[in-house]
């Protein structure tokens, strides 16, 4: 039968010692597991191992994923925006970034929600999936290189519409998927939001609001975040 083998809050990438629920110390199988508090369940045999989130029951919350958020945190201003189409909504006086794929139906999905947000800089990555979408790449291109990238990006999600040039001037492309690649961010869309927290998935907009005003509220206390 399945039993808790520990909690830990430490990164293991090698064998890894959990109190067992009869208080002594062993050794469990060698896992990589997320920076956070995470939750061991296995075996006495330890011939399997799962590994999930802890939640705090009372208030519904994923304990994992906040702490995640947490330690995951990059600086803003490392940030090297000018490798992104740049959108001001309103004062602009929120920042957004996000890593966006041309061929993505997700980052499709959430630019349909963020035509509701409001007094914000969005900042996009292009980030073209090759082995999902092999043709993002020249899209991607294609939009970077149009005079007016903001416009070629909206009505390439509006309409399906493209620019007409062939995407042949320098592009940012191979700069910003080292920036993922640095980052660890492995799905689109990936949201960035100002604190330096990453969400991937298309949210709705009522969470990406949510997760701004938790963000600024967050940037308030927060001390130098890792670079």
């Amino acid at each position: 039968s399945s039993s808790i083998i520990g909690i830990t809050r430490r990164f293991s990438s090698a064998t890894t010692v959990a109190a067992s629920t009869t208080g002594a110390a062993r050794p469990t199988p060698t896992v990589q597991v997320p920076p956070a508090i995470t939750l061991f369940c296995g075996d006495p045999t330890q011939a399997g191992l799962l590994v999930g989130s802890v939640y705090d029951t009372a208030t519904r919350t994923n304990l994992t994923e906040q702490r995640m958020k947490r330690m995951n945190r990059i600086a803003w201003d490392s940030l090297p925006l000018e490798l992104a189409i740049k959108k001001v909504k309103g004062d602009g006086s929120r920042r957004l970034a996000i890593f966006s794929d041309a061929d993505c139906p997700y980052c499709k999905r959430l630019e349909a929600e963020m035509k509701g947000l409001d007094n914000v800089t969005i900042y996009t990555f292009l980030f073209p999936i090759d082995q999902l979408h092999p043709d993002s790449a020249r899209k991607s291109a294609m939009i970077w290189c149009s005079p007016d990238r903001i416009k070629a990006w909206d009505e390439w999600f509006d309409s399906g519409k493209l620019p007409d040039n062939n995407g042949d001037c320098a592009t940012p492309i191979a700069q910003t998927a080292l920036l993922g690649q640095k980052y660890h961010v492995n799905a689109t869309p990936t949201l960035v939001f100002e604190d330096g927290s990453f969400t991937p998935g298309a949210l709705p907009l009522d969470r990406i609001e949510a997760e701004m005003t938790q963000a600024a509220a967050e940037l308030k206390k927060l001390p130098t975040a890792r670079k």
